[in-house]
């Protein structure tokens, strides 16, 4: 789990939120207090805060890059999404190095100057983000040139009804 700015933004409103009910049900002894609330405020944001904000947002932790969990968990894999494409973790590496990591290609991209699947984009399934209104599936796609990849970018598939 990546411990992100907005992740302590939040940890500190649950502590609070913790801090005030704690100290309206318990007498005024403030050490008892601060016990209690470091006690509870991960049980409340791991098992209620968090469940909820996934449910009515798209909220989610991230994750460090691991190749095995990118194999093994195939549907978290939006969690390393974004550290794949911030930290620039794929530009420059070739297509040999990107199997070995990523996998085979789930599929080929569409390229427009040739009007069929190139062989030079590569897309890989990330899954559905959490979330109660969620239900569009994201894919990382990687553009190669010359064997190393150029670009890595992520999008949200589209839905076709026939």
């Amino acid at each position: 789990m990546i411990v992100t700015p907005l992740m302590i933004i939040f940890l500190i409103i649950v502590f609070i939120l913790v801090w005030f009910f704690i100290k309206s049900i318990d007498d005024q002894r403030k050490w008892l207090n601060i016990i209690i609330t470091i006690v509870l405020t991960p049980i409340v944001y791991f098992y209620i805060f968090y469940p909820l904000l996934n449910i009515f947002s798209s909220y989610h932790h991230q994750k460090y890059f691991n190749a095995t969990q990118w194999l093994e968990k195939p549907n978290l894999r939006y969690e390393m999404s974004n550290y794949i494409i911030d930290e620039k973790l794929f530009i420059g590496k070739t297509k040999e190095e990107i199997e070995s990591k990523l996998g085979k290609s789930e599929w080929f991209g569409w390229d427009d100057t040739l009007k069929a699947n190139s062989e030079q984009i590569w897309n890989y399934n990330l899954g559905f983000k959490p979330g109660a209104f969620n239900n569009n599936q994201e894919c990382l796609e990687l553009i190669f040139k010359e064997n190393r990849v150029i670009s890595c970018k992520q999008y949200q598939l589209e839905k076709t009804y026939d």
